[in-house]
C-alpha cells in the first residue's frame, strides 16, 4: 500500500463525510450540530461531529481534489 493509495482512500472518506444530510441521517441519531455548544466539545462524538460539518464546508475544494483525481 503506497501513500498515492492512502490518499485516495482519504479523499473517499471525506468525500463519504461531505454528503451526509443533517435532517435525513444525523439529526434522528442525536448529532445535530445545534446540540454541539452544549455538550462537552471533548467528547468523540462531538469530534465526529465536529469533523463531518467541518467535511461538509469544504465541499469546493474537495470537488477540485476529485477532478484533479480523475487526470
Amino acid at each position: 500500500m503506497g501513500l498515492w493509495t492512502f490518499f485516495e482512500g482519504f479523499l473517499l472518506l471525506a468525500n463519504a463525510l461531505a454528503i451526509l444530510n443533517e435532517d435525513r441521517f444525523l439529526a434522528p441519531r442525536g448529532w445535530r450540530f445545534s446540540g454541539f455548544s452544549a455538550a462537552k466539545p471533548k467528547s468523540l462524538k462531538w469530534q465526529l461531529v465536529g469533523l463531518i460539518y467541518a467535511t461538509q464546508y469544504m465541499r469546493l475544494p474537495l470537488t477540485a481534489l476529485n477532478a484533479l483525481m480523475s487526470l
